[in-house]
């Protein structure tokens, strides 16, 4: 046995001293072929085997599931499939054919799991050191640079430290036979250009570059674990709001890499997702002054006030809507009153046409008592009022002008006392700061 699969053994030991009943996803290449002769050997463990068809090659996948299949009951070994229109799921939910296919795989590999102590998959350590090296091309901190975790969940990965050439010598060894993905051959992936042009240049540089890259992958995960935990204690200083988590100012005073992290925890929580979260949003993040934003993945915004710091999922800006004297109308979460009064707080010109549409940079008003015309974004941020808030607030028009702001006042061109018809008009909204009238 290699040193590699010392380290598998090793791997099984600890988080399976007493053995168990195992899942393994298996697709018909070399690694899971590998790995289910491998499971099956194991003594203490109950092995079933799980493959999926992803509807993309046609009879090659049909092909790939009668071959996982009969190996099977070649070999007494329990199996069960599953199958989806990965095309059709990557098109209705705007995902990459890749994305699609892991979902749907994943998806199946749980449910099937019911019952079952774990989920093995064959990642390996070239697996592990293209991840590396695809993390560190999008920006990432010592958590994507340590690459693939070998534990998430109910999702181990024994073989995260055995090398491919030695998964090729035990499959010779002890004819293990295997399908092959045509595709894997084509360099139509990032993945697999790193895997065909990338991976054998850095070997020809050094031999061992796949098994430096493993060690220095378990150094960073190590430091990175420690990093987390303080991160998560941090980061727990988040309170919610409405649409995601605020934290002080004053609380981001820790060590920076602690920070970092907290905040990449913060965008994972609102987000529901930690993929695509990089370095470079983190940064962007950090960098922001007060009353400033920054547009994130996942339909996130990020804004500064003076003393917090807000990470949110953004609201769709709301279209224009016309409103009339005596109606209610929605605008986005508000809702918009406007009634004749006599003791009105604004007042319109004969013949007004109003609406309610949200800010753009142009707009601003004089308020009373004020010595000019001011921008209302200007305005916004004397409130308070963060700019995602801002952007769907509704503005009152009349004949085209800017009339009325919710949380920010009335134009004086708009004063009871400057036209004939004396208006009320009402915002109304939920909001942390109580209703508006």
């Amino acid at each position: 046995m290699t040193n590699d699969f010392k380290t598998a053994e090793a791997f099984l030991c600890r988080h399976f001293p007493e053995g168990g009943r195992i899942l393994c996803a298996v697709s018909g290449g070399l690694d899971s072929m590998c790995l289910l002769h491998w499971m099956a050997e194991r003594e203490g463990f109950s092995v079933t085997a799980a493959h999926f068809n992803h509807q993309l090659r046609g009879e090659l996948a049909d092909r790939d599931e009668t071959f996982v299949a009969e190996y099977c009951a070649a070999h007494k070994i329990p199996f069960v499939s599953g199958s989806g229109n990965t095309r059709e799921v990557a098109m209705r939910d705007g995902l990459t054919t890749e994305e699609a296919a892991r979902n749907l795989r994943y998806a199946f590999l749980k449910e099937a799991a019911e019952g079952y102590d774990a989920i093995f998959t064959a990642h390996h350590a070239d697996d592990n050191a293209e991840t590396m090296l695809l993390n560190l091309l999008r920006g990432t901190g010592s958590m994507g640079l340590a690459g693939i975790p070998p534990v998430r969940g109910k999702l181990y990965r024994p073989f995260l430290e055995v090398t491919h050439a030695s998964l090729l010598a035990y499959a010779a060894e002890n004819n293990v036979p295997h399908t092959e993905d045509e595709t894997n051959r084509m360099d139509d992936a990032s993945r697999n250009v790193l895997r065909h042009q990338v991976i054998p240049v850095l070997k020809q540089l050094n031999p061992r570059a796949i098994e430096n890259m493993t060690r220095a992958a378990r150094l960073l995960r190590e430091e990175s674990d420690g990093v987390e935990m303080m991160a998560a204690e941090l980061s727990a200083q988040a309170r919610p709001t409405a649409k995601g988590l605020t934290i002080d100012i004053a609380s981001l005073a820790a060590a920076e890499t602690v920070v970092r992290r907290a905040i990449l925890q913060m965008m994972a929580e609102v987000s529901g997702h930690r993929k695509d979260l990089t370095a470079t949003h983190v940064e962007d993040v950090l960098g922001l002054q007060p009353g400033r934003q920054v547009s994130l993945p996942y339909g996130m915004v990020a804004y500064r006030t003076a003393g917090e710091l807000l990470i949110e999922q953004s609201e769709a800006t709301p279209e224009e809507v016309p409103i009339q004297l005596g109606e209610t109308v929605r605008f986005g979460d508000w809702e918009v009153t406007v009634e004749a009064c006599e003791s009105g707080n604004i007042s319109l010109p004969e013949g007004a046409t109003l609406c309610l549409t949200t800010w753009n940079r142009d707009d601003g008003l004089t308020l009373p008592g004020a010595q000019g015309r001011r921008s209302l974004k200007r305005l916004c941020v004397d409130r308070g009022i963060a700019p995602a808030e801002r952007d769907t607030l509704p503005v009152l028009r009349v004949n085209g002008q800017i009339a009325a702001v919710p949380h920010v006042g009335i134009d004086i061109s708009f004063a009871p006392e400057n036209h004939f018809i004396p208006v009320q008009v009402k915002f109304d909204k939920s909001y942390k700061r109580g209703k508006i009238t």
